[in-house]
């Protein structure tokens, strides 16, 4: 078994990650910086990895895109997950416009939504798009 793998953090860079840990919204965010501060204190990538509850590859992984990156290396890149079948900037104001027309039959608006944009969806779907855009347009007013 080899030595543990550790990183020396300079005062600034452990200031930064703490306050980061201390004060940021994303919960994965905090847990990523209190692996790269964990590491920083010597312990091993297993110890890390069942304090935070992950794997110790996941353990080593981030402490990489720490040292390549810095702090910002630590926070989830955009385009993660699957991507929305309606977008509110292009598909708003034809969704408004089928649903105004088929108001009492949304089945009949989902179809017809569908057909114009060549994209399946659930009604689920729908509904939560309409109301999103209802929120979004009473936040607005």
């Amino acid at each position: 078994m080899g030595k543990p793998r550790t990183i020396e953090l300079q005062p600034a860079e452990r200031q930064a990650l703490e306050q980061a840990f201390r004060s940021d919204t994303s919960h994965a965010f905090r847990q990523r910086c209190q692996i790269v501060l964990f590491k920083s204190e010597g312990r091993t990538s297993k110890e890390v990895a069942q304090l935070v509850k992950q794997h110790y590859v996941s353990v080593n992984a981030w402490l990489n895109r720490y040292q390549q990156a810095g702090l910002n290396g630590l926070r989830t890149k955009p385009g993660r997950g699957r991507k929305a079948l309606l977008d509110k900037q292009t598909d708003a104001t034809l969704v408004r416009q089928v649903v105004q027309n088929e108001r009492q039959r949304l089945n009949q608006a989902k179809a017809q939504i569908e057909s114009r944009t060549g994209r399946s969806m659930s009604l689920k779907t729908l509904q939560r798009f309409l109301k999103n855009l209802t929120v979004l347009t009473d936040a607005s007013d």
